[in-house]
């Protein structure tokens, strides 16, 4: 016999001891094995957005990015700008189970402008993009970095897309105008993208993130003159997923700082 077995079975003690980590809010037990719950399968990922990908509302993009112009022109303030948005109806992303509009977020007269492509369901349900887990870590990344209460946060698209899917490139072009509006009012003096999509839209190109990742590049609107530094990085709910990451977007957050603080912004 081992020592464990040597110990006689104390089935009172047993149950008390159980109700007590119950109480304690403990609700699971060690295994063999380490498991980590929160893992989800790149198979059931990828079902999830073979599922979602087809849940697209036919729309007359040209058409309702004209009207999204015309609105944005008008806007003087971004808090015209946000209720400009939040009575657009010409988003398909509108219909397809959201609550409401999402805008923006952050200091209004801010030297930082930081681009996603995208609210989720914590973020819909609250009204501000990244507030959820992948904000939190933007929040101390960007804490981190010397830049609390220097940043303007919003995304490529203001309505939650249905299963958290990323937005089309089609959906993107129609909330454009409002987002080059926000860059147009704010002047920030760099600007900071998160993952592909947004550095996709924003830049209009298709390379990818890991051929964009680090390199300054030019943002500049056709119309107004206004232009800044982007520096396209990794989404935070990336490195969520992939933590090692997070050395690659810590440099270039301090890349960004930098070049926000060095005495004469050029741009690229």
């Amino acid at each position: 016999m081992n020592a464990v077995s040597d110990i006689p079975f104390d089935r009172a003690a047993a149950e008390s001891l159980l109700a007590f980590w119950a109480d304690a809010g403990v609700d699971a037990c060690f295994e063999d094995a380490p498991v980590d719950r929160t893992y989800v399968p790149p198979l059931a990922l990828k079902a999830v957005a073979r599922a979602t990908a087809s849940v697209v509302v036919p729309q007359d993009t040209a058409g309702s990015a004209e009207e999204a112009r015309r609105l944005a022109s008008a806007c003087r303030t971004l808090d015209e700008l946000a209720a400009a948005v939040a009575a657009f109806e010409g988003c398909p992303l509108r219909e397809m189970g959201a609550r409401q509009s999402v805008f923006a977020r952050g200091n209004p007269t801010a030297p930082v402008l930081i681009i996603g492509e995208g609210p989720g369901a914590e973020e819909d349900a609250q009204g501000e993009p990244f507030v959820g887990k992948a904000g939190q870590l933007l929040d101390r990344m960007i804490a981190a970095a010397g830049l609390t209460d220097r940043v303007f946060i919003t995304n490529t698209v203001f309505w939650c897309p249905p299963g958290n899917r990323t937005p089309t490139p089609a959906e993107q072009a129609i909330s454009a105008p409002f987002v080059e509006r926000a860059f147009a009012l704010l002047k920030p003096k760099v600007v900071l993208l998160l993952g592909a999509a947004a550095s996709k839209s924003v830049l209009r190109t298709e390379d990818g993130i890991m051929k964009l990742r680090g390199e300054w590049r030019e943002w500049r609107l056709p119309e107004g003159d206004v232009s800044a530094p982007a520096l396209p990085t990794l989404h935070p709910a990336f490195l969520l997923r992939q933590p090692q990451a997070k050395r690659v977007v810590w440099s270039d957050m301090l890349n960004l700082a930098a070049r926000l603080d060095a005495p004469d912004i050029i741009n690229p």
